[in-house]
């Protein structure tokens, strides 16, 4: 995979959540994916694939938009699932302190509404950007920041099976 944007296209909640499942299957390492999109976009949807795919019960897997946070660690490599939603931006994340929560050692962070914390974020990372075509296609956007990352699009996206669009 070349440093440009992978796009695929899920057809459904289900295209989307098997997505998730491909990149919780393929993970070897800890690595981060920061998820963008509007609300009800599949962000969610995207985190319980990867849950399943990393040996987690997927219907544990909510939004943790009230307690900002959840980790699960029964799974062959942790979660940590974090969703930005109800912060302010950069500085509230950094005075609420949990950009060390960014860098989990042992296991994959997924960030919903990452784009609240661009710069708190590590760099090297997994930008996956849903994006509504129609009420059931959505485009998803995928961007590796180092080869480790862009390394997993591409395992998980060929497993995947979704179709690229230009």
């Amino acid at each position: 995979m070349s440093d440009t944007s992978l796009k695929l296209i899920s057809e459904s909640p289900e295209d989307t959540f098997n997505l998730g499942l491909a990149f919780g299957l393929k993970a070897v390492e800890r690595g981060v994916i920061a998820l963008i999109g509007p609300l009800g976009a599949g962000k969610t949807r995207f985190v319980q694939g990867l849950a399943k795919g990393l040996g987690i019960n997927a219907s544990t897997v909510n939004s943790p938009t009230y307690s900002l946070i959840h980790l699960f660690d029964e799974g062959r490599l942790s979660l940590c699932h974090i969703d930005l939603y109800r912060l302010a931006g950069p500085e509230e994340v950094e005075e609420i302190g949990i950009e060390e929560d960014f860098e989990c050692d042992d296991g994959i962070v997924a960030v919903e509404w990452a784009d609240i914390a661009w710069t708190v974020l590590p760099e090297k990372r997994i930008n996956l950007e849903i994006k509504d075509r129609d009420e059931n296609q959505r485009e998803i956007v995928l961007h590796g920041g180092d080869c480790h990352h862009r390394d997993w699009i591409e395992r998980s996206s060929t497993l995947a099976q979704l179709k690229e669009t230009a």
